[in-house]
């Protein structure tokens, strides 16, 4: 009798053994293999690229290409810009301490003359006499006729878009470091003007001044070089004080002045 008992307890020992077995062997089979993360791999990291539309599309959208886009970039490599081009600001008025407006940090004063405005013999196919200035007002030249089919050249500056004249004049009068005073239409304009001016280096009218005809309107230097080649006068001819004080002295009252 005791050993049908302990084939029994063997039986129900070898038949539970074999009950956890089974029950082992399902769960393991539905259980999921674990998921490994390695810190070699970081997780995307989203930007956005702008402040417009897509910031709301970078907040709620999650779409496989965005996600994608940012996996390739590096964290670091994602700068995103903001606003317009980046622009240089004015520099600082050392004296003031305060931003000076853009257009005066930016005056011309250092910029050079081109060459081409430089005084030189030139070729000359016009009809006019020896001794004729002729004012080329378009291309900014002032040619004196010479003969043999040459002219001497120079570079002037011309009267502003609505101050630029043409026709037939003669110098009638000749003065070295003329005195300056303002016409009333320009004092209207420009009330800030002194209301007259000794001849000197601070003179608008430079070193030479040529009269042409009755008018107001001058051949005459400039103590502002840089102007020279552009459309900057209230109708007369600037040239550079070197030059007009060159062509001074190679004509006469009464040349005649053809402006075009």
């Amino acid at each position: 009798m005791f050993k049908r008992i302990s084939l029994a307890l063997l039986g129900s020992a070898s038949f539970l053994g074999a009950g956890i077995d089974r029950a082992v062997a399902i769960d393991a089979a539905a259980l999921p293999e674990p998921s490994v993360i390695y810190a070699s791999q970081p997780a995307p990291v989203r930007t956005a690229s702008n402040m417009g539309g897509g910031f709301i599309e970078f907040l709620f959208g999650d779409s496989g290409s965005q996600v994608q886009s940012y996996q390739r970039q590096g964290v670091y490599q994602q700068q995103p810009y903001y606003g317009s081009p980046r622009q240089e600001l004015p520099p600082i008025d050392p004296q003031q301490g305060m931003m000076r407006p853009q257009q005066e940090a930016s005056e011309p004063a250092q910029r050079p003359i081109d060459p081409k405005y430089e005084k030189q013999v030139v070729e000359y196919t016009g009809k006019e006499n020896v001794g004729t200035i002729v004012v080329d007002t378009p291309n900014k030249f002032l040619f004196l006729v010479q003969g043999n089919g040459k002219a001497l050249r120079y570079g002037i500056g011309v009267g502003r878009p609505g101050f630029t004249w043409s026709g037939v004049k003669t110098i009638s009068a000749k003065k070295e470091w003329p005195d300056w005073t303002p016409p009333a239409e320009m004092l209207a304009r420009r009330p800030d003007l002194p209301r007259h001016m000794e001849g000197g280096p601070e003179n608008p009218l430079g070193a030479r001044a040529m009269y042409l005809g009755s008018t107001l309107y001058r051949i005459h230097g400039s103590n502002e070089p840089w102007t020279i080649g552009t459309n900057v006068s209230s109708g007369c001819i600037r040239m550079r004080n070197d030059d007009v004080i060159d062509l001074f002295g190679r004509v006469r009252v009464g040349a005649k002045v053809v402006v075009i």
